[in-house]
């Protein structure tokens, strides 16, 4: 098969490509290469004989060309964590851009579209499991704009057979998000903000890979929208708790309340992008410490048998090894 992945200098990008590469189809990704993780991978995805074009997915005339003769499209490129750029800037790339990829894979003959989305369509949720047909209420600009996509994509069903995935927190090798959780803790401490109950499903990078392959083949799919999650919920607390375990060391839990880190961070928001300065602190990244979710993934299960089997204490000790074989834990805090 020839494949197309956008976002694939991504973490989850380049994690499908590769594993398409090794069962031995034809891959090509369309990513950026913004800083040294994306620049590297694309590096590394070429080495591998995978075609590795950098563009935006606004770039309408490079779809054209990268979407042509491809059997399936993996859309996985979002803007997700920028904090420097305005409302605009998540609507072209989340709305406009998933648009434009649309409109090329049907110019391109593509047979298979799989869009990537997101559980933050679901907002800030405290009672669960959620599933496909739960409420959407999206709290900031990129769940909002990525429910738009996904309207966007249910247009294209008379032309594409689409699947909408809708992706838990994902990690595992190559991701960057967890690395200061388990920096923090090999250093003897974690600040915890809030009291660490709420509720988190990730899911291990692997297990997605695998699901999202499955997905794409599977005509029961076509049209569908799939959560896709970790086998059992975890709080906050019990993954500090298994990162502890990962690493056989006992960590400090900092308690640091909520509200006051709420107030600092609004400032910073509004304060630093003025001064071309990126807030340290955001709302959105304390949403880790205070929302809630857990879902119901029986739909992906039914699809294509146990979507996901990793649990994040054994994820965590395959992330762990991965950043310490490449130098982003130092040795000697490893017991």
């Amino acid at each position: 098969m020839d494949i197309l992945i956008t976002g694939g200098t991504g973490f989850i990008g380049s994690a499908l490509a590769n594993r398409y590469k090794r069962l031995g189809h034809r891959v090509a990704v369309l990513g950026q290469a913004n800083n040294d993780w994306e620049a590297r991978r694309a590096r590394e995805l070429q080495a591998k004989g995978i075609v590795a074009v950098l563009g935006s997915v606004l770039d309408e005339k490079l779809l054209q060309s990268v979407c042509a003769g491809k059997d399936a499209v993996f859309h996985l490129a979002a803007a997700q964590h920028e904090t420097d750029v305005d409302d605009n800037y998540f609507r072209d790339i989340n709305l406009h851009g998933t648009q434009n990829v649309l409109e090329a894979s049907v110019a391109g003959g593509v047979d298979r579209f799989i869009h990537g989305s997101t559980i933050g369509v679901y907002g800030s949720v405290q009672k669960g499991p959620l599933d496909e047909q739960s409420p959407t209420r999206p709290e900031n600009i990129y769940g909002a704009t990525k429910l738009e996509g996904e309207q966007v994509v249910r247009e294209f069903r008379d032309r594409l057979s689409v699947t909408i995935v809708r992706i838990s927190e994902t990690y595992g090798p190559e991701d960057k998000r967890l690395l200061p959780m388990f920096r923090y803790v090999s250093k003897g401490w974690f600040p915890l903000i809030g009291a660490g109950g709420n509720k988190h499903q990730p899911i291990f990078v692997d297990d997605l890979v695998e699901a999202l392959i499955a997905l794409s083949s599977n005509e029961k799919a076509f049209g569908e929208t799939v959560i896709l999650a970790g086998p059992a919920p975890v709080s906050t607390v019990e993954m500090i708790d298994n990162v502890e375990s990962a690493l056989h060391r006992r960590s400090h839990k900092l308690r640091i309340p909520m509200a006051p880190m709420t107030a600092i961070a609004y400032i910073l928001e509004k304060a630093l992008p003025p001064l071309h300065i990126k807030p340290p602190l955001t709302r959105r990244r304390l949403d880790f410490y205070r929302k809630s979710f857990w879902f119901d993934t029986s739909k992906a299960d039914a699809l294509i048998g146990t979507a996901s089997s990793t649990n994040f204490a054994a994820g965590a000790r395959l992330t762990l090894q991965w950043y310490a074989a490449n130098g982003l834990l130092v040795a000697q805090t490893i017991v």
